[in-house]
């Protein structure tokens, strides 16, 4: 008798350990975050960081880059569209602005390169910050005080004040918002960084497939697919065909990083989406073909919930 109890607990243990990844199979679809490159302490960084924060990049001095993409809410405001200066909505949802750089391109659709081309499109977007051209801008920004700070950053007298070095010191602060947390840890050798739970959500998600978009160090941000690609997804929004007229794109977004995804409900692009649970339920049916059970979902969830940073961030400004 003792010899068969003795066989099923390694038995069993033995299926628990099947359950569980290895460090190995994890570092074929994932990478931890880089360093950062930029030095924090430099003027155009602190330069940036101020205009993140600055509502006079607005028309009537409501909205800044911060309101949208809040430093105290992992880089998003948590609502399923943001509001702009005359309180109309966008039509997308604000993706975070953590670990942005990183990304292959910007904006859902990707009509942006970088960060800081991006930073320059709410400026002049009608809907989000109104101004009416970049003139307005750099007048105003002057008015508020902003020439010396630029040359200090630029070291160009009476050069430094334009509109695209607007970009790029929004774009240098936005180089230093990286989020490593306890996957980076794992992935660098700490075993123990990992429950076996959130091991056995990873495993589940590789094994799935979700690893065939979600992958990288950000666990996505390197591609466009398209939602709905095995089962339709409800959405009037072509996506990126809008930006190529490529019939093949039609309802191509780039695919979100899942980094802090535990902290930046709601989701999809049109922000309809209020959980995460519902979120992993969706895609796995709208992209995989799976209906996944709860099981599959609370695993998943403690998983990607490991990918919430550990790293604290300066509180807006007043």
């Amino acid at each position: 008798m003792k010899i068969i109890i003795l066989l099923m607990i390694v038995l069993n243990l033995f299926a628990a350990e099947k359950q569980i990844i290895n460090l190995k199979e994890a570092k074929e679809w994932f990478a931890p975050l880089p360093e950062i490159e930029v030095n924090p302490d430099t003027e155009i960084v602190k330069l940036g960081h101020r205009l993140y924060f600055e509502k006079g990049l607005s028309i009537n001095d409501s909205i800044s880059c911060n309101s949208c993409h809040r430093i105290d809410m992992f880089g998003a405001d948590g609502q399923p569209t943001s509001q702009g200066h005359d309180k109309r909505n966008g039509e997308r949802n604000s993706p975070t602005s953590f670990n942005a750089y990183l990304h292959h391109a910007q904006f859902w659709d990707g009509r942006a390169k970088d960060v800081e081309e991006q930073a320059l499109g709410p400026i002049l977007n009608p809907v989000e910050m109104g101004m009416p051209d970049e003139k307005s801008v750099l007048v105003k920004l002057e008015k508020l005080g902003y020439k010396n700070e630029f040359e200090r950053a630029f070291g160009k007298p009476n050069q430094s004040l334009t509109f695209s070095n607007i970009g790029r010191a929004i774009g240098a602060y936005e180089r230093t918002l990286n989020t490593p947390s306890r996957f980076d840890d794992y992935l660098k050798g700490d075993d123990s960084a990992l429950t076996d739970q959130e091991k056995r959500g990873m495993k589940k998600f590789i094994h799935k497939g979700c690893v065939s978009c979600h992958n990288g160090p950000l666990l996505g941000g390197n591609s466009y697919q398209t939602l709905g690609a095995a089962n339709d997804y409800p959405t009037e929004d072509l996506g990126r065909y809008i930006i190529t007229k490529d019939e093949n794109d039609k309802k191509m977004f780039k695919v979100p990083s899942l980094r802090n995804v535990d902290k930046t409900a709601p989701y999809f692009h049109d922000g309809k989406v209020e959980t995460l649970d519902e979120a992993i339920k969706l895609m796995a049916y709208h992209q995989l073909d799976e209906k996944v059970g709860p099981g599959f979902i609370i695993d998943v969830k403690a998983f990607l919930k490991s990918l919430t940073s550990y790293k604290k961030f300066e509180s807006p400004r007043p």
